[in-house]
């Protein structure tokens, strides 16, 4: 486990980790404005719950294999970017005129994209597995349920960025769907920011 100083470190460097956008971050900021905030919430959940996939991952040595194979990290940003891209394009083209903003069918449909769009994202997997054996002593009780536990605080800290991001986001879209004219240019925004993110991922290197 982390000494005192190391966890000043530790908490520190996953909070810049945390607040910087990346295509997780961009699904939930699309989600909230185009759904709400009860969306943008369920949404950041997904995306939670996507990362403990890496978190579980790495801790048991699987996510090395996006370091060490090319081959396996581009297909997996392909599978990731190309996924939020197409929710882009849905977002700007799947709805018919007249249409109020569109909110997810199931309730459950946010959290099951959250998952797919950051259990897909190889930069993650890689950050996990580059940044969190720097806190994790083997040779003092460390092992894989200390790297997890560590991951479990990653991504609650991510959560919680997540979910201040849902929050403003959701305000914003339901005060801009209370304006005539607004909705379609919500859809718009929603849908340039998830093909934003899905491009994002899609040029993203193993590096």
């Amino acid at each position: 486990m982390p000494t005192g100083a190391e966890w000043l470190v530790f908490l520190g460097s996953t909070a810049v980790f945390a607040m910087l956008p990346g295509p997780g971050i961009l699904y939930v900021l699309a989600r909230g404005l185009r759904g709400g905030r009860s969306e943008g919430f369920r949404s950041a959940v997904g995306t939670a719950m996507g990362a403990m996939v890496h978190v579980t991952a790495a801790s048991f040595g699987l996510s090395a294999v996006l370091a060490t194979s090319a081959q396996a990290f581009t297909v997996v940003k392909i599978i990731g970017g190309g996924y939020l891209v197409l929710l882009g394009l849905h977002s700007l083209f799947g709805r018919t005129k007249g249409e109020t903003p569109m909110r997810s069918r199931s309730r459950r449909g946010p959290i099951v994209q959250g998952v797919l769009t950051e259990a897909f994202n190889p930069k993650t997997a890689l950050f996990f597995l580059a940044f969190l054996p720097h806190f994790v002593n083997a040779g003092k009780g460390g092992g894989p349920l200390v790297f997890i536990l560590l991951g479990l605080i990653v991504v609650a800290i991510a959560l919680v960025v997540d979910l201040a991001v849902a929050a403003s986001a959701g305000a914003l879209g339901t005060k801009l769907a209370a304006r005539p004219g607004w909705v379609k240019r919500q859809r718009t925004v929603s849908g340039l920011a998830m093909i934003g993110a899905g491009t994002v991922l899609l040029v993203a290197d193993g590096d």
